[in-house]
Parts: C-alpha cells; sequence; structure tokens
C-alpha cells in the first residue's frame, strides 16, 4: 500500500517540525507561565488549548490558508495583532498578582475563562503558526496525492511534537510551584511569569 507522504519527506519534515516545536515562541512561553502559576494541570489543559487550535490551523489550511492570508492580509494582520494584545494583557495580570501571597483570594487571576482558553487564544493568534502554515508546511504538501491524508499524516506529527515540548516547557514550570508557598519566591515568579507572557506578546506584535 502506497503512503499518502513521501517517507524520505515525511522524516525530513519531522526534523524541521522537531526544531521549531523546541524552539522558543510565544506558546512555549505561555505553557511556562501557565505551569509556574497554576501547577501541572493547567499546564496541561493549557497545552490542550494550544493544540485544538493547532487543529484549527490545519483545518484552515486544507481550505487554503496560504491563498486566504494573500487574499485577507490585513484581516490576519489585525488577528495577530489582537493575540498579542490578549498575550500581553495576561502578563499583566500575572505582574498585578505579585503583590498579593499564595493563596490570597484576592490574587489576580489571568482570566476567568482558564488556561484551557487561553491556550487556545494564544495559538490561533501565533505568528510562529502562521509562519509554519504558510511557508514551512506548503512545500512538503505534494499536489499528485491526495490532500486529505498528508494533512490527517502531518497533523498527527505537528500536535505529537507539540504535547511533547509543550507538556515539558509547562510541567517544568509547574515543577516550581512547590516553592510558591514561600511569599518572596511566589512574588519574583509572578513577576518573571508574567515578564515571560510580555515578551510573548512582544513577539506576536513585533512580528506584525
Amino acid at each position: 500500500m502506497a503512503w499518502p507522504v513521501d517517507p524520505h519527506l515525511y522524516l525530513t519534515f519531522l526534523g524541521v517540525m522537531a526544531l521549531m516545536a523546541m524552539t522558543p515562541g510565544p506558546a512555549n512561553l505561555f505553557a511556562v507561565a501557565t505551569g509556574v502559576r497554576d501547577g501541572k494541570r493547567a499546564a496541561l489543559l493549557g497545552m490542550i488549548g494550544m493544540n485544538a487550535a493547532t487543529l484549527v490551523w490545519f483545518f484552515a489550511a486544507s481550505l487554503g490558508l496560504g491563498a486566504l492570508v494573500a487574499a485577507f492580509p490585513d484581516q490576519f494582520r489585525w488577528i495577530a495583532i489582537a493575540g498579542g494584545l490578549y498575550v500581553a494583557w495576561l502578563g499583566i495580570q500575572t505582574i498585578r498578582g505579585a503583590g498579593h501571597a499564595p493563596g490570597d483570594p484576592g490574587k489576580a487571576r489571568l482570566t476567568r475563562r482558564g488556561p484551557l482558553v487561553d491556550g487556545f487564544m494564544v495559538q490561533i493568534a501565533n505568528p510562529k503558526a502562521v509562519l509554519f502554515f504558510t511557508a514551512v508546511l506548503p512545500p512538503f504538501l505534494d499536489p499528485a496525492r491526495p490532500l486529505g491524508p498528508q494533512l490527517v499524516l502531518f497533523a498527527i506529527a505537528t500536535i505529537g511534537l507539540d504535547m511533547i515540548t509543550m507538556s515539558a516547557y509547562g510541567l517544568g514550570g509547574a515543577a516550581l510551584t512547590r516553592r510558591m508557598t514561600d511569599p518572596a519566591f511566589s512574588r519574583a515568579f509572578s513577576w518573571i511569569s508574567g515578564g515571560l507572557l510580555l515578551i510573548a506578546a512582544a513577539m506576536i506584535l513585533f512580528r506584525h
């Protein structure tokens, strides 16, 4: 039975995707900040939210994402800018929480929606995702083969590698939560987490 994609091309894609997944970007920084702030469960929920957004990007790719971006560049630019501002707001909310003791009910939460939705919002506006689906993925697609099975295999590879790396970033941050009972440590890491999210926001906004 013939593969939907060329095996050698697929292995090359796996190598490229592994490097992209490990390279720090808005999604990775969000994962670290979420893990530090809210622990393992939140980090994993954030990872699920981000990969749900990746599925949306793959669906968009099946509809011709590159053509849509070319036809409506301003709309995509504004989506990314809105996402960048949203991530910046998350960072500011985290820094605001630095003034409260651990467990203080007055401590600022990022949003009422939780890490699942926050993760989705971060990834849906991630310029790294736009770059991937408009510039990195298309050269690996073979127009002589059915598009659907190719996208399924590439989606499995992309989401699988993203799950591994985002979970590692998030759980690494969560490993520090046991120290959060120390008020000074908690305040310092609220500032660091907020700073990471602000850096992620800058990466999104300056990219556009």
